[in-house]
């Protein structure tokens, strides 16, 4: 029998047993920025910035389109197709000269005269040369191919690739591309009265789709590549001098006359205008090349120097709002190539699975870190901190004990009377097995027993009490004291999840601070240190978890300078008054009766601030610390892990 199942290639859409987007070292460099203090906007433009995974960044691509950028501003001069006209110009004249001198007739005299007669400026000579009876064959071919450059030039700089349609002088080509400026000013006219559709569109396609290379799928596309064209052409004449401009425009306009195009070509030029006014249409810019170019080259230099820079101001992101949706994929491809999309798009995926996969989150236009990738965080700081403590200096933390309540070891041992663990029923038999030499049945007897061994582990309550104020930035520790906070709360969760676990935040009024909200979290621009509205959150935090030991450690680096009136309302002054500072104190004594110890961990070594801390210690009982902002986490952990273990595992008082 067949078998009713078919094997072969999936073509519904993604890979639906294709592995999810590697993204953990993203999550690791994201987090690097953030421990370094930045939030996670921040952190994330600079990974896009960098790369990752061998892709290139932001950043590579956007020196690539600088790069190009310049290749592009050294291509040429832009006063090509002047230099061409006055050369064909002044050979079709000597060409005729040359006809005309062996000739003794008055007639060529007089032709001669004419010829001596011709204006300097080459426009007003074309013109005047336009109506002359050429005798030379030579001079008229001559000055016939200056006219199909003219027509092919200007047409050129409007119409992307229409100089190689235009190769041939057929009056058929010439009445094709009357037929189709005709037909494009009329469904500009029509979709301008509402009354445009894309059926009308792909007609219009399908009988001059030939003239535009570009292949454009809609009329918006079509009008945003002969706008930006117009507009590259445009800027091409300002850039020109006075003279040339004139020259050239005067030029243009008597090929347009001939060509009996003038007035389409006015139609368009207003309607594209009108259509993309936000288009730089009177810009000028500076080319550095020595290789003269024609209208046509000239307008595509420009308008590939309009695009790489809008490209690179796009790959920047330096503007408000800035989106990696911003960058025009096709305007990569067009510059940087298809590699430089496939980098793009990987950034872009790398963006858009970082969210999908529930590391990052938009709150309120806010990018927020989750909660997922806070303990990914917290874990790797965690594991700086622990690399920066002394394996002798953790201690141990746990106690011992007989309570059944406990957490097994893995150990077991002879039953004590009194023991309350659970009995190891196997171990129990064995023993008895072993003494009675087997047998049914089983006697037992007391020495045959054994409990399995458990600990108690102690629980605390933990309040980290962490300066917000500015001067944390300007003096460069408040990336230490995030990345603090963030390990205290990873290793307090997941090795101690029987803890209870509050970050105070404090400026000049205190909060409590979620982690998520702590890894994205700027100082305050704000003046004041209320250390004294964040005792009174830590106490009442302590407050829920009497049965707990109560753990409270103060990161700052200035002393109180505001704290709350009776209304509610903080209170600032500086130097700090002593209404502030015997405020402090009073929460610090009602630390003291709950019986919390206070470690203070200072980042500057001002005199007033640790006469300060000192005080508080002397009336409290606690320690004063003064790492540097490298070693804050090792310190903070290791007296986490000192206070756990209770009154007995604290030491002595140091400073």
């Amino acid at each position: 029998m067949s078998s009713p199942y078919r094997y072969g290639q999936f073509h519904e859409g993604p890979d639906p047993l294709a592995p999810p987007y590697d993204v953990r070292a993203a999550v690791d460099a994201l987090g690097d920025g953030v421990l370094a203090g930045q939030t996670p906007r921040e952190a994330l433009r600079d990974l896009l910035r960098q790369g990752l995974q061998g892709r290139r960044g932001l950043d590579a691509l956007r020196r690539e389109a600088r790069r190009r950028r310049e290749e592009a501003r050294s291509r040429g001069r832009l006063d090509g197709t002047l230099e061409e006209v006055r050369a064909l110009l002044d050979r079709a004249v000597g060409e005729e000269r040359a006809e005309l001198f062996p000739d003794p007739s008055d007639d060529a005299r007089f032709r001669e005269t004419q010829l001596d007669a011709l204006p300097a400026d080459p426009a007003r000579g074309v013109r005047e040369l336009s109506s002359y009876e050429w005798r030379s064959p030579q001079a008229r071919a001559t000055f016939q191919e200056l006219q199909d450059l003219l027509r092919r030039e200007v047409l050129d700089s409007r119409f992307r690739g229409m100089k190689q349609a235009m190769e041939s002088p057929d009056p058929q080509a010439m009445a094709r591309v009357k037929d189709m400026l005709n037909d494009l000013n009329a469904m500009l006219e029509a979709d301008a009265r509402g009354e445009h559709t894309q059926e009308a569109f792909e007609g219009f396609m399908r009988r001059h789709g030939d003239l535009f290379p570009d292949d454009p799928q809609d009329l918006d596309e079509l009008v945003d590549a002969l706008a930006r064209r117009a507009a590259a052409a445009e800027r091409m004449m300002q850039s020109l001098t006075p003279e040339q401009r004139d020259e050239l425009a005067a030029l243009a306009a008597q090929a347009l006359a001939d060509l009996d195009l003038a007035q389409e070509m006015d139609r368009l030029s207003s309607a594209l205008r009108q259509r993309r006014p936000d288009l730089d249409w009177q810009g000028r810019q500076r080319m550095r090349g020595d290789e003269p170019l024609g209208m046509g080259d000239a307008t595509s230099a420009l308008e590939d120097l309009a695009d790489l820079e809008e490209l690179e101001a796009t790959l920047g992101q330096d503007y408000r709002g800035a989106d990696l949706d911003d960058v025009d994929e096709e305007a990569v491809r067009r510059a940087l190539g298809r590699s430089a999309v496939d980098d793009l798009r990987a950034l872009k995926e790398l963006e858009r699975e970082l969210e999908r996969q529930g590391y990052l989150q938009r709150e309120g236009g806010r990018l927020e870190l989750t909660p997922r990738a806070v303990r990914r965080l917290g874990q790797t700081a965690l594991r700086r901190v622990f690399a920066d403590l002394d394996g002798a200096g953790r201690g141990g933390h746990d106690v011992h004990d007989a309570g059944a309540a406990g957490e097994r070891t893995g150990a077991t041992r002879p039953w004590r009377f009194g023991d309350e663990q659970p009995v190891d029923v196997v171990r129990t038999l064995s023993n008895a097995v072993r003494r009675t030499g087997g047998g049914r049945p089983i006697r037992l007897d007391v020495e045959d027993f054994e409990v399995v061994e458990t600990e108690r582990r102690t629980t605390a309550a933990v309040c980290l009490l962490v300066d917000l104020s500015y001067s944390m930035v300007l003096r460069d520790t408040w990336a230490a004291a995030k990345q603090t906070a963030l390990a205290l709360h990873s290793l307090a969760t997941t090795q101690f999840p029987q803890d209870a676990v509050q970050l105070i935040g404090f400026s000049s009024y205190a909060r409590p601070l979620r982690p998520a909200e702590l890894a994205g979290l700027e100082a305050d621009m704000v003046q004041g240190t209320n250390l004294q509205h964040a005792l009174m959150l830590a106490g009442r935090f302590l407050d829920e978890h009497r049965g707990a030991e109560p753990v409270v450690m103060v990161v700052t680096d200035g002393e109180p300078t505001a704290h709350l009136l009776p209304d509610g309302r903080p209170w600032f002054a500086w130097p700090p008054e002593p209404e502030t500072i015997t405020a402090t104190v009073a929460e610090v004594d009602r630390m003291t009766r709950r019986g919390a110890v206070l470690n203070v961990f200072l980042l500057d070594d001002d005199p007033r601030l640790r006469a300060f801390v000192q005080e508080v210690a002397r009336r409290n009982g606690g320690r004063v610390l003064s790492p540097s902002p490298e070693r804050l986490g090792a310190y903070v952990v290791d007296d986490y892990l000192r206070s756990r273990r209770g009154r007995r595992g604290r030491g002595r008082r140091a400073s």
